[in-house]
């Protein structure tokens, strides 16, 4: 058997023969040995693409992120008792949905061009089960079989999973002890293709859920509605270019059909180890006087602002 180096796992990946979407839909025993059997060739590729395009292509990093948000996270990880400065960005929906702008929208374009080039790389990526007919559907996470797993990319996606997602979940909706693992995947709603999801709840502890429009990119319909279980209402949302929402998995939640345009997001969750998550979902809140929004009391302001010293599992939720 000829031995792939790093200087042709590129041109190798790209000749590969990925199996059907048919087969991937039904979840056949080929498509997990396909993905597997090809899971350090197509890291090679990856890393060898990054090479091929130093020259032309963005190094993702949070200054595409708002520039209030990174300011308030900046400083309460040099300092937690600033957490407050945090929880202030966050627009309470219902209990346990929060809302806020995540990236900085003079800069989406740049991201959604890197995004763009990932799509046109060549190198064969596997959609989310069930979500298989857009173009930005790819599975972000190392755990997930055919992820991007470009290096920038990879250390991108990190600093926003353990920086960012982890302490603002502990702060919001108290996810401390059941955010160790990560998860995520990108997803294009489409008239044509996925245009809607109906109403389910999530398999995590929490789940940020950002879009990634650019302000001239408008779309009707795909509204999210999130339903308060205590109350029975609905809470009706809206995603504008950069925001993002946040929420417990377990508040049930759907998404409207988009009628026209394309509204694309990504979307990433936080669960413990072995796929655990809080009974109940959230913890009990916790009245702050000093922020617009609650703030659990199930962990110390050093304890949300660290990052979990256990090791990464391989229990990925599809």
């Amino acid at each position: 058997m000829k031995t792939i180096t790093n200087n042709n796992a590129l041109a190798h990946a790209r000749a590969l023969t990925v199996t059907s979407r048919e087969a991937s839909l039904k979840r056949e025993a080929s498509v997990s040995q396909f993905w597997n059997s090809n899971r350090e060739l197509l890291e090679d590729a990856w890393s060898e693409w990054e090479i091929e395009n130093k020259d032309n292509i963005l190094i993702p990093d949070e200054t595409l992120l708002d520039p209030r948000l990174r300011k308030a996270i900046n400083d309460a990880w040099e300092n937690p008792e600033k957490e407050n400065a945090v929880a202030d960005l966050w627009e309470e929906i219902i209990p346990g949905v929060y809302a806020a702008q995540f990236f900085d929208i003079d800069r989406l374009a740049d991201f959604r061009k890197y995004l763009e080039a990932t799509v046109n790389s060549q190198i064969p990526k596997r959609a989310p089960y069930g979500i298989q007919l857009n173009r930005y559907g790819m599975m972000l996470d190392p755990r997930s079989e055919g992820h991007l797993a470009a290096p920038n990319f990879q250390a991108f996606y990190n600093d926003i999973m353990n920086r960012y997602m982890r302490p603002i979940a502990r702060l919001l909706i108290g996810t401390y002890g059941y955010d160790n693992q990560t998860f995520g995947f990108s997803i294009q709603y489409n008239p044509d293709k996925d245009k809607d999801l109906h109403a389910h709840t999530d398999a995590s502890a929490a789940t940020l859920n950002i879009n990634i429009n650019l302000p001239d990119e408008e779309f009707t319909g795909s509204q999210v509605d999130f339903h308060d279980k205590t109350t029975g209402k609905v809470a009706q949302t809206i995603f504008e270019p950069g925001k993002a929402i946040i929420h417990t998995g377990n508040v049930p939640h759907a998404t409207h059909p988009i009628t026209s345009g394309q509204r694309s997001n990504l979307v990433v969750w936080l669960y413990g180890d072995r796929m655990q998550i809080p009974r109940g979902g959230a913890n009990s809140y916790g009245n702050n006087s000093s922020s617009n929004v609650v703030i659990t009391e199930n962990a110390t302001a050093r304890e949300r602002w660290s990052i979990p010293e256990s090791p990464k599992d391989s229990f990925a939720p599809f």
